[in-house]
């Protein structure tokens, strides 16, 4: 590379999100576009023009460099390599542990828990291998009195207060070490950028430069990353798309349960989750149970069973409707808002629940948040029973997925759901009817009500499911 062309790479560019539009200093107003907001700091690239005088040579060069297609039959199939990290429901959330060379994104709130998961990860791979954590946050004594409560002190975990990046590859460089956290990403910088810490660009050069020092030395490299107030991950979405998996870290500060979701697994399947409790010692494996017991028939709350990856989850919903003077006012917590005011418009329209003019405020118990579709008729048959002061029959799950016809649509992993409850005590789930038949029931005395329409359920609800 020439002196022209290394001096045109030096220097940053700042790049329109909108429409491309490449600019040699930051302008409020796009020049381009007129979009506000929207340029972004990027490193220097060679211009084309520079590019295209040798391109030929520089086809033929990379081409040489780079090794030859290989035929998908003559690549290896051998599985990767994992390490297990000593903690089931994160050995759950991974597809069974962490693998050399993957990078790994957790996000969450603030307070939520983050720096003591990694910590804990940390002193759990600590056993086998050397640690590097590397804080921009905290310092070294705030580690040092986080570990000694959580009772994870460990020689080989090597903490260094460093925000610059390059400083951060020397360290893997020399270190070498099985484990790096980098915590967290929004706080370190890449020097040759003038923008500062956290902003778009330096968060997209700083992930890619750790990310490819750590394939480079064979290091499971875990960022932990902000969110932001609309709880989307702060950042550019490439951040996303660098890493080999994303975990997002849930629950509610004033819960104990924190729920560990993955988003994006290239390693296993996506959607799988893990639930922890988090005391003074940490977060540890905690199995959720739903808050009222199978014999409970309070009014406005059902127990559903969603799916979370392939692991069956109960939990309960539960609705509240009051009176309104002016305009119905729909509140939801738990559960996605455009999905609650659908299943409220087609219970009050098919189902002949009375709720147009109410407020209703619905909620799933716990902390928890669901997206399984099966949760459908749950929510309604809460919604029927508060609207109509009607006590949900004991003992009874309630699944499936309600469309915009009233009609119940079948859902999967029936019998694992089924089995689930049996566990728990429940002995009758009302389903839909293309489900059946099943292949097998948890015993003999658990009692199943196919129905094919919402209707259908919510007069299984009326009669008090055939139950004294």
């Amino acid at each position: 590379m020439t002196r022209k062309q290394r001096a045109a790479r030096s220097r940053p560019v700042h790049r329109c999100q909108e429409c491309g539009h490449e600019s040699a200093r930051w302008f409020g107003q796009c020049p381009g576009c007129d979009a506000w907001g929207t340029l972004v700091e990027e490193a220097g690239q060679v211009p084309h023009e520079l590019i295209d005088d040798g391109f030929d040579e520089l086809v033929r060069s990379a081409t040489d460099a780079s090794p030859p297609p290989v035929s998908l039959l003559e690549i290896s199939a051998e599985p990767a390599l994992r390490r297990p990290t000593g903690m089931p429901e994160i050995d759950r959330v991974l597809g069974g542990g962490l693998v050399a060379g993957g990078t790994i994104l957790l996000a969450g709130e603030p307070g939520i828990g983050k720096s003591t998961l990694v910590l804990q990860l940390a002193a759990s791979v600590a056993e086998t291998g050397s640690v590097l954590y590397v804080t921009a946050e905290e310092s070294c004594d705030q580690i040092r009195l986080r570990a000694e409560r959580l009772g994870s002190l460990s020689a080989r975990v090597l903490v260094s207060r460093d925000e610059v990046v390059p400083a951060i590859v020397g360290r893997m460089e020399d270190l070498e070490p099985a484990l790096v956290v980098v915590d967290s990403i929004q706080l370190v910088r890449d020097p040759r950028l003038a923008s500062a810490a956290g902003s778009v660009g330096q968060v997209r050069e700083c992930a890619a430069m750790l990310a490819r020092a750590a394939k480079e030395v064979g290091a499971v490299l875990v960022l932990v990353g902000h969110v932001t107030k609309e709880g989307q991950i702060a950042g550019p979405k490439v951040l996303e798309h660098l890493v080999d998996v994303v975990l997002e870290l849930e629950g509610d500060r004033h819960h104990q349960l924190r729920v560990l979701r993955t988003t994006k697994n290239r390693y296993g399947a996506a959607g799988e989750l893990g639930i922890l409790d988090l005391d003074r010692s940490g977060l540890v494996p905690a199995r959720h149970r739903i808050v009222n017991d199978p014999d409970s028939n309070r009014v406005g709350s059902a127990v559903v069973c969603a799916m979370a990856g392939d692991r069956p989850l109960l939990t309960s919903v539960q609705a509240l409707t009051v009176p309104s003077s002016g305009s119905p006012r729909r509140a939801v917590t738990g559960i996605d808002l455009n999905r609650a005011l659908v299943l409220v418009a087609v219970a009050s329209r098919l189902g002949g629940v009375r709720c147009s003019d109410a407020e209703v405020y619905m909620s799933v118990t716990g902390g928890l948040r669901v997206t399984d579709p099966a949760c459908d008729l749950g929510l309604c048959v809460a919604l029927a029973s508060a609207a109509g002061s009607v006590r949900v029959p004991p003992r009874t799950v309630w699944f499936g997925e309600v469309g915009l016809g009233g009609e119940l649509r079948p859902v999967a992993s029936v019998e694992r759901r089924l089995a689930e409850a049996a566990g728990f005590g429940f002995r009758t789930a009302v389903l839909p009817e293309g489900n059946m038949p099943l292949e097998e029931l948890p015993d003999d005395g658990f009692a199943v009500f196919p129905v094919r329409e919402l209707t259908d359920a919510l007069d299984h609800l009326l009669m008090g499911g055939g139950q004294g």
